[in-house]
C-alpha cells in the first residue's frame, strides 16, 4: 500500500467519471440545479474522494471500507444516472456511454476490493 491514492486506476477513473456527470448534468433544466444534479455530483464526487481517503488510511480493512462506501455511491450515480434518462435529462446513448463508464469503474473497485481480502 505504499504507492498514493493518485496511482490507482480505480481513482484515476473515478475523477474521470466526475467529469462526465459534471458534464451530463449541465444539459439538466435549471430546476434540477439543487435536487438531481446536485446529488448525482455528490454521489460521483464521494467516489473517488472515497477511494483516495480509504488508500490514506494504510490499513487493509479500513481501505476496504472505504472501497465498500465508493462502490455503494457508484450505485447511487447509477441509479440517478437512470432516473435522469427516464425523466428526459439524458439521451439514451449519453446514458448508454456514462453507464459502460460507471460498470467498468465498478470491475476496478471490486477487483481492489479483492486484492485486499485477508
Amino acid at each position: 500500500m505504499g504507492q498514493s491514492y493518485r496511482d490507482l486506476i480505480a481513482w484515476q477513473k473515478g475523477i474521470e467519471l466526475v467529469a462526465t456527470v459534471y458534464r451530463v448534468t449541465q444539459l439538466f433544466p435549471k430546476e434540477e440545479l439543487y435536487g438531481l444534479t446536485a446529488q448525482l455530483r455528490r454521489a460521483a464526487v464521494s467516489i473517488p474522494s472515497d477511494i483516495a481517503e480509504g488508500q490514506g488510511r494504510k490499513s487493509k480493512p479500513e481501505f476496504r471500507h472505504f472501497l465498500h462506501n465508493a462502490a455503494g455511491s457508484l450505485m447511487e450515480v447509477e441509479t440517478q444516472l437512470t432516473i435522469a434518462a427516464v425523466l428526459g435529462y439524458l439521451g439514451q446513448e449519453k446514458e448508454a456511454e456514462t453507464l459502460t463508464q460507471t460498470n467498468e469503474l465498478g470491475r476496478i473497485i471490486n477487483g481492489l476490493i479483492l486484492s485486499l481480502a485477508d
